[in-house]
């Protein structure tokens, strides 16, 4: 009973996640659309190139603006008609677009660039298939009440007070500047609420810049923490990657027998097998046309046995020599001439088996 307790607690351990996530399962959850990232980073570089767009891009905006007051003025006080009234829509259409289309334009790029250099270029559709999880209420209900909602919800506070706070407190300062903004003209008071509006904005920036480099360093980790692996599912890519390896070594092992009973229906045409004279076994087969024997079968114990019974059924003669034996086994593969430092060892040995067969 102790033993099977054990054997269910190490299955339950190993079945953890506490292993960090493979290449191969970083690459499976990139695919799918898993990535780390935070959209706190994507948020600042739009809003800082916005700001920057938006400071430089404002005096031309107020000319255009200016120019096309006068404009509708001048159209107005001649004869208004439908036909006029649609020109003027449209010149409208024209003027707010070529004012805002760069902001626009610099604000869709920054995004872009922004989710590139976190996670690079990443295309994929997986987040758009349905998924019958979304529209699950039970699904949706524990989303709700999930650790990832609660940390958007504190994140969330946390920005509201921290930017709150700085905002309050700069505008606290400049409260007798704005007190006195009646007096001056409207151009002062334009000038003025624009370049407080300006350093209030980048203060709050520079808030959400650090509450940004925060986040991106807790989603990076949140993210590594979600692909985690148990010691099982590292175990199983590595059988789909590399094979099972017990699967692989029944094919080498199959691989060998079918090696083995090759080369032992060679045996029969050797001519002569070399012995040391139990633990080892080297058929070599010469012919007149061959310019050096050949190693046809060689092997040690229960494989050499085999070969010195082929060879006896089948009046192959058997030559022991020890030191021969043992170079030809360690030196020469199957299928490989003999080196040429042991043809005279060799021509030794055939020659003997010439000599024999005649004799017979």
């Amino acid at each position: 009973m102790k033993k099977n307790l054990f054997k269910l607690n190490i299955q339950l351990f190993a079945g953890e996640k506490t292993e960090k996530a493979t290449p191969q399962r970083k690459r499976e959850a990139r695919k799918k659309g898993q990535v780390g990232k935070s959209h706190e980073i994507t948020s600042m570089l739009v809003l800082i190139l916005s700001m920057l767009v938006i400071k430089l891009w404002v005096p031309y905006m107020l000319a255009e603006y200016h120019k096309f007051t006068n404009h509708i003025f001048t159209f107005v006080e001649a004869d208004f008609n439908i036909e006029r009234a649609s020109l003027l829509i449209m010149e409208t259409v024209l003027v707010v677009t070529k004012m805002v289309a760069p902001i626009l334009v610099v604000a869709m790029l920054a995004g872009f660039v922004g989710n590139v250099m976190q996670i690079g270029f990443l295309f994929t559709t997986e987040t758009l298939k349905f998924d019958p999880n979304r529209i699950n209420p039970v699904s949706g209900l524990k989303r709700m009440f999930s650790k990832k909602v609660l940390v958007e919800l504190t994140k969330s506070l946390l920005k509201t007070a921290l930017v709150g706070y700085v905002a309050f407190n700069y505008l606290w300062d400049k409260l007798p500047i704005l007190t006195v903004l009646m007096d001056n003209n409207l151009e002062n008071t334009l000038k003025i609420i624009g370049d407080i509006a300006y350093s209030v904005t980048w203060r709050v920036l520079l808030v959400l810049f650090i509450i940004a480099i925060f986040d991106y360093a807790y989603q990076l980790y949140e993210y590594e923490h979600s692909i985690k692996m148990s010691k099982q599912e590292i175990k199983e890519e590595y059988k789909n990657i590399e094979g099972d390896p017990q699967l692989k070594a029944k094919i080498k092992e199959k691989q060998r027998q079918l090696a083995t009973s090759r080369m032992m229906q060679e045996v029969p045409d050797a001519t002569v097998v070399i012995t040391n004279p139990t633990h080892l076994a080297v058929a070599l087969k010469y012919e007149d046309e061959m310019g050096a024997p050949v190693v046809i079968a060689k092997g040690q114990d229960l494989i050499a046995k085999k070969i010195k019974e082929i060879a006896a059924e089948h009046g192959v003669a058997i030559v022991e020599n020890k030191p021969l034996a043992r170079t030809l086994y360690k030196q020469v593969e199957i299928g490989m001439d003999i080196p040429v430092d042991l043809y005279q060892a060799v021509a030794e040995v055939i020659a003997y088996v010439y000599k024999l067969k005649k004799r017979y």
